[in-house]
């Protein structure tokens, strides 16, 4: 067996990593610090938890890019996205995932291979010998974002993130709530019912903005500046941007019938999505928030059929830090200054689940080839994975970056395809194909054992 793979946290990339590594022949050691070291947003000592919204977003490859990182993830027999797929929940277009089962299976999965060890225990200082990933997420802990801090030459970027309310199903009132997916999106009946919907007429949202801006909410304390990465506001940020923010972002109405009031157009509508096969939860669709837990409960509670609600769990904030990357990083997702290191995950600016994954299983292929002594293409950068790891490793502009989910935005431009929107869906579709061709043919250069369907 040749030298071993340190990788230093077991989220999403950490564990896509070592499974990654562990496939192409190489011994690796997981260093995971909880449940011995607890972190605000984790509840568990699990591989694989799910700490803020049970989605991995889009699940459509032809049209959207995360969807496509999705295909490109299971043709790399991706352990995560595999796993995702068998505890699917209803949720229209999008992979929403039962989250308990889905790190308990991650967590035997790793356990269980041959070239995998799990050692619990905090790292908190850069090695200097040895091939090692840092995939320390959002909530790295102070002993090593200190010692990273100090390797860097500079302080690591923060923003802050929040997480949604999850409340019990058999709270909700069905005499004014329905369930409905979006313009009833769905193959299936059940994907079409998948989402839970509760409405607003208008003096109704306007009080609720009101409660919402008067609450009392978490403070940052003296010298925290960072901003907050758009796709996971506040609901709070939101509604003071404007009042109708949200009636426009996830309260919308459109797409949507109420068949207690079928004639009644809703003003606003609050939506749920199911957290659990079971159906006994459901999160708050986009409302992550900073309110304190008093002032929660009775702001939610506002909402028409949440009035007697009781919450698992009600929403919170975090720091989250990452690093800039495209000063730090070389194209192989090493250290500049220290190359035996390499970082995956959030920490290096992607946003997402997915996109955490999927760096992670880059990193995992790039340090398993080192070792291995083999020589690894680079990632095409025609790829959805490609197009993400060029903008965190050189693409973004250093001065302005901040986190970034997965976009056709990345993606190099196209020729011959023409604009507008019928033009889009020509266009996205042009780039899915283009990237399929070329992930395959980067995935063709190389021996790896593929995850169970």
């Amino acid at each position: 067996m040749t030298d071993k793979l340190h990788i230093v946290g077991g989220g999403m990339a950490g564990s896509e990593a070592a499974w990654q590594a562990a496939n192409m022949g190489v011994s690796v050691v997981i260093h995971e610090m909880r449940p011995k070291v607890e972190t605000f947003a984790h509840k568990t000592g699990k591989l694989g938890e799910m700490v803020c919204s049970n989605s991995f977003r889009s699940d459509d490859h032809e049209q959207n890019a995360v969807g496509l990182l999705h295909w490109e993830m299971k043709e790399a027999g991706g352990l995560v996205i595999s796993t995702a797929y068998r505890h699917r929940l209803p949720a229209g277009g999008a992979l929403a995932v039962d989250r308990e089962p889905f790190s308990e299976e991650i967590t035997a999965q790793l356990n269980a291979h041959p070239n995998i060890e799990v050692s619990y225990e905090e790292i908190s200082e850069l090695p200097q010998d040895g091939q090692w990933i840092m995939a320390t997420g959002p909530l790295t802990s102070d002993g090593l974002g200190q010692a990273i801090a100090r390797a860097t030459g500079t302080e690591s970027l923060a923003f802050f993130d929040a997480i949604a309310p999850i409340v019990y199903a058999d709270t909700i009132d069905m005499s004014k709530a329905w369930m409905q997916s979006r313009y009833d999106k769905g193959e299936t009946e059940e994907e079409q019912r998948a989402y839970l919907n509760c409405p607003m007429d208008k003096e109704t949202y306007e009080a609720f903005i009101d409660a919402l801006l008067a609450a009392d909410k978490t403070e940052f304390h003296e010298g925290e500046t960072a901003g907050y990465f758009d796709g996971c506001l506040p609901i709070e940020v939101m509604a003071e941007r404007g009042r109708e923010t949200l009636r426009h972002g996830p309260m919308k109405p459109v797409g949507l019938t109420n068949p207690h009031e079928p004639d009644v157009k809703p003003w606003a509508v609050v939506q749920l999505r199911r957290d659990n096969a079971l159906g006994t939860l459901f999160n708050i669709v986009g409302f992550q928030t900073k309110m304190k837990y008093g002032a929660q409960k009775e702001v939610l509670r506002m909402i028409p059929g949440l009035e007697n609600a009781s919450f698992a769990r009600l929403g919170g904030i975090h720091r989250n830090t990452f690093l800039n990357s495209p000063t730090l990083l070389d194209e192989r997702m090493r250290l500049r200054t220290q190359p035996n290191i390499r970082f995956a995950g959030q920490i290096t600016g992607v946003e997402g689940y997915v996109e955490s994954a999927a760096m992670g299983l880059l990193a995992g292929r790039m340090a398993a080839a080192e070792i291995l002594g083999q020589e690894l293409p680079s990632v095409p950068q025609d790829s959805a994975h490609g197009a993400l790891v060029h903008h965190i490793t050189g693409g973004a502009e250093a001065k302005t970056f901040q986190p970034m989910n997965v976009n056709f935005g990345l993606f190099r431009p196209l020729e011959g395809v023409k604009g507008g929107r019928r033009g889009r869906r020509d266009r996205y579709k042009a780039y899915t194909d283009r990237a399929k061709e070329a992930w395959q043919g980067w995935l063709g250069t190389q021996t790896i054992a593929t995850a169970a369907e």
